[in-house]
């Protein structure tokens, strides 16, 4: 008998011989309307290839992951019940990248005495990750093996979101035997983009950017959004800004088509200024409410914007960066076609990964690049992360911090260091990546990232709860 609920969900009550999962598959390919079709063409709980109970007297197991659509900052609730006492069980997550990688996570469970397992309460004793981690299927997901080295998952089309299905198997297995043993599935979709969100391409007075606003006609509290070195235009984390009541307006300075500015120190300060005035100007945001989130290199930029005159932001947000450059090593590496030449000058470590935590030291900027730290006016939260190994961040944050305490202005500045966290502290339960290719031509360029995962999804998961509070308190009092 099938029965089918209105929330899609489906529970066979079998009588006599077991059936296999294919044949399941098959009676219920042609009745069920799908909810997503980019990933997995069907979406189906259905039952156990050889479970040991009385199949004729009890119900199928059950998976659950709830909300099945939100955005990916938020957690999901994972259930699953209807099975035995102490029954050893996996659940596994598994999805396709923009590019076509697959990308997975797994946990080994023991149900609890009335046969269910809850993430939020239950302890992975094997897989990829140990303890109660509620989200662990999500910040936990690693290239499956077999699969190509030097990824990082970035995602590119903020309107189309991540699908990520969620299984549940017997026994404790590896995801590669996922189907021979699957007991239930659920598929979750994961946004960067909340209904009602505006996405608006700009190219005004030669900026570039894309330019997100709130449901709503505002006004607004904007934020510009500075990413690092790899150049181009990210849009993922502004995306889920705005979804969280903020205009976010992310730029590229670096490494784009319709770039006409070069990189150097006088057009670029430039350049953020007119940034900034786009966001003044813009009649659905506050223009005396507008703030700074960057990373790596981006940081530099935003220091440097808040520290020119006429610009004045309310506030800065800074996630592993510097307070100064090193001209040679910037300039060789925004270079569109390298020379061989060039890629000697590309600073490496000792185990040959890209790493600029020498050329970071304060000591080492070159002359005249050093932010005049001293004359900040607004609030800044560094975002350290303590094993960043791509730059030197914590002798940046001590700098800064010196500064300003030399300056009597040390009541503006709040870091939050996070002990194991690597360089790219992103949005809450994005994977780790300890290292990962920046580029590809001439030559793959293997970089090292650092942190090791656990204690980088924790960074994750705080350092976002912490930059929306402070960005509530500067941008909306």
């Amino acid at each position: 008998m099938l029965l089918v609920s209105s929330r899609m969900s489906i529970s066979f009550v079998m009588f006599g011989t077991q059936m296999r999962a294919g044949a399941y598959r098959h009676l219920i390919g042609k009745q069920l309307t799908p909810h997503v079709d980019l990933h997995r063409k069907t979406c189906w709980l259905h039952s156990t290839v050889a479970m040991r109970w009385r199949i004729n007297t009890s119900p199928a197991p059950a998976l659950t992951a709830t909300p099945a659509r939100g955005l990916v900052d938020e957690p999901i609730s994972i259930k699953a019940g209807f099975m035995p006492s102490q029954y050893p069980v996996t659940l596994c997550a598994q999805m396709r990248s923009e590019e076509g990688d697959l990308w997975e996570a797994f946990g080994h469970y023991k149900t609890s005495a009335d046969g269910t397992v809850n993430l939020a309460r239950d302890h992975s004793v094997g897989g990829s990750y140990l303890g109660c981690e509620p989200m662990g299927l999500f910040w936990a997901l690693q290239p499956a093996p077999g699969g190509r080295d030097g990824l990082r998952l970035q995602k590119k089309n903020v309107e189309t979101p991540f699908i990520v299905d969620i299984s549940l198997l017997e026994g404790h297995v590896t995801p590669k035997e996922r189907e021979n043993t699957e007991l239930a599935v659920a598929t979750t979709e994961r946004w960067y983009m909340a209904p009602g969100v505006q996405r608006v391409d700009i190219r005004q007075n030669g900026v570039v950017g894309t330019l997100f606003l709130p449901p709503g006609p505002g006004r607004f509290p904007a934020v510009l959004d500075l990413w690092g070195m790899g150049g181009g235009l990210v849009e993922y984390r502004s995306s889920l800004t705005a979804s969280r009541g903020f205009a976010s307006f992310t730029i590229a300075y670096m490494e784009h088509k319709d770039l006409t500015v070069q990189l150097d120190i006088n057009s670029t300060d430039a350049y953020m200024k007119k940034a900034i005035d786009i966001l003044r100007d813009h009649p659905q945001i506050c223009g005396d409410r507008i703030g700074v989130i960057s990373l790596c290199y981006g940081v530099y930029l935003s220091l440097r914007t808040a520290t020119l005159a006429d610009v004045n932001p309310s506030c800065l947000v800074c996630i592993n960066g510097m307070a100064g450059s090193n001209i040679e090593i910037i300039q060789t590496f925004c270079k569109p076609q390298p020379s061989e030449s060039d890629q000697k000058c590309w600073p490496r470590n000792t185990a040959g990964y890209i790493c600029f935590k020498d050329m970071s030291l304060p000591q080492n900027y070159s002359p005249g690049t050093q932010v005049k730290i001293e004359n900040l006016a607004c609030p800044l939260l560094y975002i350290l992360g303590e094993d960043d190994q791509a730059l030197s961040s914590t002798e940046n944050s001590n700098l800064i911090e010196d500064v300003l305490k030399t300056a009597s202005k040390s009541h503006l500045y709040t870091r939050l260091s996070y002990p194991g966290a690597g360089h790219l502290i992103e949005p809450p339960y994005a994977p780790h990546t300890r290292m990962a290719f920046w580029r590809v031509k001439p030559e793959k360029l293997p970089t090292l990232w650092g942190g090791n995962i656990v204690s980088h999804a924790a960074a994750q998961e705080e350092s976002w709860r912490e930059i929306l509070k402070f960005l509530d308190k500067n941008l909306r009092a």
